[in-house]
């Protein structure tokens, strides 16, 4: 069934998951460290830990503090709109997660999404995320997992149907193995092709990735491998879910 976006209010855990996304942005950029930021909010290091890490939360006061630290308003936050699955998957009380919808350029070269990069944001079933399964490029391994983008018209003719215009591919950036997600079925993967990045079905054959779209009417791509690389180098991630506007 394909999913019906309906805005919903923004809540505290939205919040709670997009400080910390930034937080750890600053501390990519070398802007910050996190034992600078347990001293400037008054935290014990392994706290501080944790919560970059996702495995504690901050209280209500906990989130005023590092705001304070770091001189963040929520307006610096939450410059966009959020997008949800369909009212039955909420009413599950199935766990959401915030997945930043970015745009092509920045899922093909920023490690995490960064507030100014975020163009929206859809919530997605817990789930559905934890039970993916990972073959991380080493190098890749840090950066932030799920980001999604949106297929313009011209994503959409190649893939149809299995893409329409404006459809939003949620891409899992530690899966970068041609290796087939299930047996017998093609992998749909988001590939750099120069500065483009394409969704295409992919195989490799001799030093070369071949780019298959699903439509007849477009031509199949091939991508020459550069000296020393390997199609993981070219693999920005695997298509794990898509989302239609009915």
């Amino acid at each position: 069934m394909v999913p019906v976006k309906t805005s919903i209010p923004m809540t505290f855990q939205h919040l709670h998951e997009l400080l910390r996304l930034e937080l750890i942005r600053r501390i990519e950029q070398g802007t910050l460290t996190g034992t600078k930021l347990a001293q400037q909010a008054g935290f014990q290091q392994a706290h501080i830990s944790n919560f970059l890490n996702k495995k504690r939360s901050l209280s209500l006061e906990g989130l005023d503090r590092v705001m304070a630290a770091q001189d963040l308003t929520v307006d610096q936050l939450l410059p966009f709109d959020l997008s949800a699955l369909s009212a039955s998957s909420v009413a599950s009380g199935d766990p959401m997660e915030i997945v930043p919808v970015i745009s092509h350029s920045a899922a093909m070269e920023s490690p995490f999404a960064t507030a100014s990069s975020i163009i929206e944001t859809v919530q997605v079933s817990a789930s559905r995320l934890q039970g993916n399964r990972a073959r991380p490029l080493a190098r890749r391994a840090h950066w932030q997992r799920f980001v999604a983008v949106r297929a313009d018209a011209q994503q959409a003719a190649a893939m149809e149907p299995i893409l329409m215009p404006g459809t939003i591919a949620v891409l899992d950036r530690h899966y970068n193995s041609l290796a087939p997600y299930r047996a017998h079925q093609p992998t749909l993967f988001a590939v750099r092709s120069g500065s483009a990045l394409l969704l295409r079905f992919a195989e490799f054959d001799e030093g070369r990735m071949i780019l298959r779209p699903y439509s007849r009417a477009f031509p199949v791509q091939l991508v020459t491998m550069g000296e020393g690389e390997v199609p993981a180098d070219y693999i920005i991630g695997r298509v794990c879910i898509l989302l239609s506007e009915l």
